[in-house]
């Protein structure tokens, strides 16, 4: 059962409310998001471009720029190096387009994740070296590539990295010579490249990361590096080139799991309402395969709808496919490629409920959850779905979770994905030498490892993961108890403003007791829809409807009120107290709009 906790943070909410021209209710849930006084209430419900960080203020940003700049006036050919995720494939394109406009000879390497593994490796180098490159351009990967840009360096590469992941890091000890160091520090390793762009790269003199919201994605640093190489080669197309990259930057902030806060907020927001009238022949079309042609976007159209589809090229198949498309200029072929695209999520999509389900079944029968994080071995699952079935077991079962895989080549190669109170990559640093190679950040990782270092990898990460019991509770944060009654149609289209909502920027919950629960419908393909007759504190009806597996309810209910109480459920006439937390929604129906409200959780 989930823990519930309700917020309690302090602020002047009727102050705020007279000044931003908003509800005390809005206010409330606005302050629950970490955004503090009357100036940044402002800019989290109305800022604008203007209000985006100067893209001088990341580390390096200037040099980057100047090199390649001066690299471009020479004639000298530029490669980009991405990665295969969506954001590596939008930051991709961000920069070959750019690129293209600054009159730079350019191409493009996506690596692929079977052959190749993740980001920039020393045969890359090797390849750009033949191929006579004069500057290699990493996006959404380089930071760990110290040994790759080494080689490139050796072959007389100019490189410069631009990427958001966590610094490489080890922790000082006391020196042998008896030079001695600060016990617990760490020390950052940056790759040797002539400029490295990334807002976690921390002043040497402070230790503190300078940029003012480092949780930016590799795309949204791409956008800011081509901001200063239009500036200053192709000044004239500026405004009109970045505004048009702007749907690649939301497409890679929501797919990241970035959170949906500061900038990365009005870059979502901006970037979806241009991706829905984009010019861009290969979105279109993806937007039309999808049924979404003309839709207001939203988070979860880019999370869940397009993300996946293009993500499913890096997984079966090579993301170049998906950059292709984002090039593609003839309608029909792009349709042919959008189409295609689509064809290969479904198959994701059947591939990972296999998975999940021989991950789930593996839970069960080594008795995992006895473990505070979990390492499940799948050898013959597609080492692509290794992230995506990390995260449905993790939410699942509210632990850290590595899904590893066996690879043709006969490694062990895996993803990981965290709860909140479990920092992935500095726990994985802990124990580096269980692997061959790993990457990550604080939510997610990716390795590669030997197999008979399984066991004492699971060993190594449950000794030294600090992890109490309950930090493996599921917890709802509540913005506030209000009971269902109190809501109206004009408060419930009010909590629109909070959109785009996602990480760090949820859709807001809210709780009641005293609800009453009389009868159920179940609906869907998957018996996976419950609509609920209710009654409120005061008696009032009210509509619910639950996202959840009917028969998981039925063993809800029957636990908690006995099989007479189910069975009154189903007949309409049962009187089941209950709290629940919940969101307003509004359901429209032949142009009438109506009030409901989507629980997320009973308490019984």
């Amino acid at each position: 059962m989930a823990k519930w906790m309700v917020y309690a943070k302090k602020e002047d909410f009727k102050a705020i409310s007279q000044a931003c021209g908003i509800s005390q209710v809005l206010a409330r849930v606005i302050r629950n998001r970490d955004v503090v006084g009357a100036e940044s209430t402002r800019r989290f419900l109305r800022g604008g471009l203007a209000d985006l960080y100067d893209p001088r203020l990341l580390p390096d940003m200037e040099k980057a720029a100047a090199i390649l700049c001066a690299k471009i006036r020479e004639g000298a050919p530029v490669r980009v190096i991405g990665d295969y995720d969506v954001d590596g494939i939008c930051a991709s394109y961000i920069l070959l387009h750019t690129l293209a406009a600054c009159g730079a000879r350019s191409d493009v390497v996506l690596p692929d994740r079977v052959r190749d593994g993740y980001g920039m490796n020393p045969q890359m180098a090797q390849e750009a070296a033949q191929d006579g490159v004069g500057v290699i351009l990493t996006c959404d990967n380089g930071i760990a590539a110290s040994e790759a840009v080494r080689a490139a360096k050796e072959a007389g590469i100019c490189v410069v990295v631009t990427d958001h992941h966590e610094v490489p890091f080890e922790d000082a000890e006391d020196s042998a010579e008896g030079e001695k160091k600060t016990a617990g520090t760490r020390k950052y390793l940056l790759p040797p490249a002539d400029a490295v762009v990334d807002p976690k790269v921390r002043n040497p003199r402070t230790g503190q990361m300078d940029y003012p919201f480092p949780e930016i994605c590799g795309a949204v640093v791409a956008w800011k590096l081509a901001d200063l190489l239009l500036l200053a080669l192709a000044p004239g197309l500026r405004e009109q080139i970045l505004e048009d990259l702007l749907p690649f930057c939301a497409l890679a902030t929501v797919c990241d799991v970035m959170p949906l806060l500061e900038e990365n907020r009005i870059l979502v927001r901006e970037g979806l309402l241009r991706a829905a009238r984009t010019t861009n022949t290969g979105l279109r079309s993806l937007l039309l395969v999808n049924g979404l042609e003309g839709t207001a976007l939203s988070a979860y159209h880019a999370g869940f709808v397009i993300g996946p589809c293009l993500n499913a090229t890096g997984r079966l198949d090579n993301a170049e496919r998906a950059l292709a498309l984002f090039l593609e200029k003839d309608p029909q072929e792009a349709l042919r490629s959008a189409q295609k695209l689509r064809e290969l999520n479904d198959s994701r999509k059947s591939l990972t409920e296999k998975g999940v389900d021989q991950a789930l079944c593996q839970v069960r029968e080594r008795h995992l959850l006895d473990y505070r994080v979990m390492v499940i071995y799948l050898p013959d699952c597609h080492e692509s779905l290794a992230g995506i079935i990390a995260g449905r077991v993790r939410e699942r079962c509210s632990r850290p979770v590595f899904v590893l895989t066996k690879t043709e080549q006969g490694t062990v190669k895996g993803s990981g994905r965290s709860i909140e109170g479990y920092d992935m990559f500095a726990s994985m640093t802990a124990v580096r030498d269980c692997f061959e190679r790993f990457g990550g950040h604080r939510m997610a990782a990716g390795l590669s490892m030997q197999e008979e270092k399984i066991p004492l990898l699971q060993e190594r990460l449950e000794e030294q993961c600090g992890l109490r019991e309950e930090d493996l509770t599921e917890v709802l944060h509540i913005d506030m108890e209000l009971p269902p009654a109190l809501w109206t149609l004009p408060m419930a289209e009010e909590m629109r403003l909070l959109e785009p909502c996602g990480t760090a920027n949820p859709r807001p919950l809210f709780g009641a007791r005293g609800i009453r629960l009389h009868g159920v419908r179940i609906m869907g393909k998957g018996r996976n829809v419950l609509r609920f007759a209710a009654s409120d504190a005061r008696g009032a009806m009210i509509t619910l409807v639950r996202f959840r597996e009917a028969d998981l309810f039925q063993e809800e209910v029957t636990a908690a009120a006995g099989r007479q109480a189910w069975e009154a459920m189903l007949a309409g006439c049962a009187d089941l107290p209950v709290s629940m937390v919940y969101y307003p929604d509004i359901n429209e129906w032949k142009g009438r709009k109506t009030l409901q409200f989507i629980v997320k959780d009973f308490h019984y």
